[in-house]
């Protein structure tokens, strides 16, 4: 994102800070940037063609969300984080993403029960074909969906935080044996009550979802005390 010519170079614009914070989350979630891993600012201001300012301030501001470690005189890392972490956020998320379910089933259109049901499909083929990677993908995609239909700006701000910082062992939950069915069965359950329009049944059938991925998480917990 290129910085105009009319500000100075320590200077960031808020969209730029705004574009470098979503391309670092993005990566977060995308699996490029692993838990641990530096990010200098160098790179970032090389790759996202931002000013070296701006990095500064979304690095600050990706610290401020937990995201993001900076210690001095060594730069910046992705924050890695416990799975007992992982479970706490996760129990965090079941009462948002209730919320945003909810707001999605009063406000959702046609066109978006549609587009929400495609996701649906593609969730069955991914986990029909044994895609761990695409299931992985779609099952983000019906949660970002619905917090977008809920048109809840406040909730999709916490949720980008919540859901970048567990991402991680969401993924190693993909990989348990029978979890890819199980999570498509409970995906189209919250799809089906949000495009229902009942507000109560979605919100629980959100929230039953994502606390069976706290008990995932328990399960992924378990079997490392067993090695």
């Amino acid at each position: 994102m290129a910085v105009s010519n009319e500000m100075a170079p320590d200077e960031p614009s808020t969209a730029t800070v705004d574009g470098v914070v979503t391309a670092v989350r993005d990566g977060i979630m995308q699996g490029r940037y692993a838990p641990g891993q530096r990010l200098p600012e160098a790179d970032l201001v090389s790759l996202y063609q931002a000013s070296r300012g701006a990095v500064r301030t979304a690095l600050a501001q990706l610290e401020s969300e937990g995201i993001v470690l900076r210690e001095r005189n060594r730069g910046a890392r992705v924050r890695p984080i416990s799975l007992d972490e992982a479970v706490e956020i996760t129990e965090a998320r079941a009462v948002v993403e209730g919320l945003c379910a909810a707001k999605a089933a009063q406000r959702i259109t046609a066109e978006e029960k549609k587009s929400l049901r495609a996701l649906g499909d593609e969730l069955r083929v991914a986990v029909d074909e044994g895609d761990v990677m695409a299931y992985t993908r779609v099952n983000q995609e019906v949660h970002r969906a619905v917090r977008d239909i809920s048109r809840h700006e406040t909730a999709g701000v916490m949720l980008d935080r919540l859901r970048t910082q567990s991402v991680r062992y969401h993924y190693t939950v993909a990989l348990l044996p029978g979890r890819p069915a199980v999570g498509m069965r409970e995906h189209v359950e919250v799809i089906e009550s949000v495009c229902s329009g009942d507000a109560d049944r979605a919100e629980q059938t959100m929230r039953a979802h994502l606390l069976s991925v706290v008990d995932a998480l328990q399960q992924l917990d378990a079997n490392l005390h067993q090695w």
